[in-house]
């Protein structure tokens, strides 16, 4: 099992009980929430931060069974092995639903997971020079028809568009993205100081 955070791909984070026979809602924080379907074992990482239970974020991950799942509102309702209470599901709050990053869905060869590109640095190179951005520190999907990446740049924040016909490359191993950017488009998309 593998014990190093970037060793495991987080499909959910468990928010509350729902209903009164042990199943949870939670945020969906996968590509590929279908695949829900598919997967029986999983694993409970220890929450972190607030509202999580005190020493929970001592704990070691925890294999655990799904029996049965639905989306819900913009989540999805999961029910576990041996969680049968409300009281039981109360415990989970906060908690990292995961599979290991062996078991994660396959990719075609242009496709990257987004997961991926946090923490590589955004490049600019649509000038005669490569210009660094900053570095992506999260995806938000809920922009639209292209996800918009959230970078941390000199500036503040910069919100540019994941669109294939800006991507030019991108090294994983490097942590870098290289974007072909429109001008002006890292300031229009910067956050006000």
């Amino acid at each position: 099992m593998p014990a190093a955070p970037e060793n495991w791909v987080w499909l959910a984070r468990i928010r509350r009980p729902q209903g009164r026979k042990g199943e949870v809602l939670a945020e969906i924080l996968t590509d590929f929430p279908e695949k829900f379907t598919e997967r029986r074992q999983l694993w409970l990482l220890p929450a972190a931060g607030a509202g999580a239970p005190a020493g929970a974020a001592s704990a070691a991950p925890r294999e655990i069974e799904l029996t049965n799942h639905w989306l819900h509102k913009g989540g999805i309702v999961l029910h576990f092995a041996g969680v049968d209470s409300i009281s039981a599901a109360e415990e989970l709050k906060g908690m990292v639903v995961a599979v290991p990053q062996t078991e994660r869905a396959p990719l075609a060869a242009d496709e990257t997971y987004i997961g991926d590109l946090i923490g590589c640095t955004l490049v600019d190179v649509a000038g005669a020079e490569a210009v660094s951005v900053g570095e992506i520190e999260n995806v938000d999907r809920s922009g639209g028809a292209a996800p918009l990446l959230v970078v941390r740049s000199a500036r503040g924040e910069v919100l540019i568009p994941f669109a294939k016909s800006y991507l030019r490359r991108i090294d994983l191993e490097g942590k870098r993205v290289e974007m072909a950017l429109p001008d002006g488009l890292v300031d229009l998309n910067a956050a006000e100081a």
